[in-house]
């Protein structure tokens, strides 16, 4: 396919929000550190006898600063080897510190996927750890969001909105946490004794990483809240794909996929595997899992908060458990202990190029509808995988459809996930369309699109959950295989 040519609006409206999410990244530590000041504030105004009590408090709230430090250090790697698609020093204007109020974005508490719009790019991880990156046609993408509970924030529609897919930069990554770190702000003896105990000096871990995209403009953006919770979803989707810690959840929902393709497909020749195709594919590690299975797998994804982190697992990683992140320090609720709170979680589990994939396996950034409703798309796939991916549509039974067309006749689909309807709670002038049907409904427009139903069941999980956290969202997700009947398919498409 060839690469479309943006127009000079459309070039601008996707640099200002590729700046956006970059800002976003940009200004987490800024954002965690007036979490701290907010904590400080609070402890201040207790009686001094109640201070006394909970003197400890002083020495969380330097060790939270150093685990946000940690956390910046590697945003700001990923950052650095992130190359923009377009010359990110055009189109600057006071416009872009504005994210004005007719759009409505959706926020879950447990995750957070956002969406941009953009070109499809395929962005593959070979054998030899090498980034391969293939430009494609320019799609639009719509917002998205997975969690337990929702909130709204009113937005431009193009503001989320970016195009182009991370590409390989710069040489400097490798293990580079070994970076200073800092315990900001006054400290007392036992701070200082901590600070010295982790060897950590006064300069920040982010002044020895700063990304030459991310301009001063950047630094100084007033991020709305929603960004900066998309960033700490990030974090947190990070231990469910790529940490130790996530091994349960992937079990849950990963394993179940995993074993119906290895019983449905058994005959998996290095000459000629199997296709498949997986939708919403977040961070990866499903696509790349089945990918080691022996298929020619793409993961597809919309979120280029997703998207750049994921090509930095996939593609910068040069060992297992390189890097360490602090995920669950950004809610003092429902925590057992202050160390349960701050426990560092290492990453990845696995180094990617290792996995034994199978030639082929890519990242494919773009709308699932506009990327796989193309003609070259149709009866191309011999499996498609969906986990937590169906309730992100605006319209269900247009993405039924699309599956439908695009797999082969006999060709298999597995889904696990529940129905959270992504755009459920839109209300505004500009309401999204959102298409909410149960699951009785959505199993009838498979069956009307030529799907025969061959296993069916309830599956208990959770989405990127705390595991020791004294409360944790579980879903009762719908799990199933259907097969595309050749026949019944058929007697659908439009004469």
């Amino acid at each position: 396919m060839s690469e479309r040519r943006y127009t000079e609006q459309e070039e601008a409206l996707e640099i200002k929000s590729l700046r956006r999410i970059i800002a976003a990244y940009a200004n987490y530590q800024d954002a965690a550190e007036r979490d701290v000041k907010r904590y400080e504030r609070s402890f201040k105004m207790l009686p001094p006898a109640h201070k006394e009590l909970l003197f400890h408090l002083g020495l969380k709230y330097q060790r939270l600063r150093w685990c946000i430090s940690m956390n910046a250090a590697f945003i700001m790697n990923m950052l650095e080897a992130f190359e923009p698609p377009f010359d990110m020093s055009q189109y600057v204007d006071v416009g872009d510190h504005d994210h004005p109020s007719h759009m409505h974005d959706h926020s879950h508490v447990d995750c957070t996927h956002s969406s941009g719009r953009g070109g499809c790019s395929t962005v593959s991880l070979s054998r030899s750890n090498s980034l391969l990156d293939e430009q494609h046609e320019n799609l639009n993408e719509d917002a998205k969001a997975h969690g337990s509970s929702r909130e709204t924030d009113n937005q431009k529609d193009e503001e989320d909105h970016m195009a182009g897919c991370s590409q390989p930069v710069g040489s400097n990554l490798g293990t580079s946490q070994g970076v200073d770190l800092s315990c900001n702000g006054d400290t007392d003896a036992s701070t200082a004794a901590y600070c010295q105990d982790k060897d950590v000096s006064e300069s920040s871990a982010v002044d020895n990483v700063t990304p030459r995209h991310c301009t001063g403009s950047l630094f100084k953006l007033n991020v709305p809240p929603i960004d900066v919770d998309k960033v700490r979803c990030i974090v947190r989707n990070i231990v469910r794909d790529w940490a130790e810690e996530g091994q349960k959840e992937r079990d849950e929902c990963y394993k179940p996929i995993l074993e119906e393709l290895n019983r449905l497909f058994p005959n998996r020749r290095d000459e000629r595997p199997p296709s498949c195709l997986v939708p919403g594919a977040g961070l990866g590690r499903l696509a790349l899992e089945i990918s080691s299975l022996g298929f020619v797998s793409q993961g597809n994804e919309f979120s280029y908060y997703m998207l750049i982190c994921s090509s930095f697992i996939l593609n910068r990683t040069q060992e297992a458990h390189e890097w360490t992140i602090y995920p669950w320090i950004h809610s003092n609720c429902n925590s057992l202990s202050d160390n349960d709170q701050l426990r560092p979680v290492s990453f990845p589990d696995i180094h990617p190029s290792s996995a034994g994939i199978t030639e082929g396996f890519s990242m494919c950034a773009g709308d699932f509808v506009e990327v796989y409703s193309e003609e070259s798309q149709e009866s191309a796939w011999d499996a498609v995988v969906t986990c937590f991916f169906l309730d992100t549509a605006h319209n269900i039974v247009e993405y039924i459809e699309i599956i439908s067309k695009i797999l082969k006749d006999g060709g298999i689909w597995i889904n696990l996930g529940p129905l959270l309807y992504h755009f459920a709670d839109s209300y505004g002038p500009d309401d999204d369309m959102s298409i909410e049907l149960s699951l009785e409904d959505v199993k009838k427009v498979a069956y009307h699109y030529g799907f025969v139903m061959e296993v069916e069941k309830m599956i208990e999980t959770t989405y990127t959950a705390n595991i020791k956290a004294m409360m944790q969202n579980r879903y009762r997700a719908a799990f199933w295989t259907m097969r595309k009947n050749a026949s019944r398919s058929k007697a659908q498409r439009p004469r």
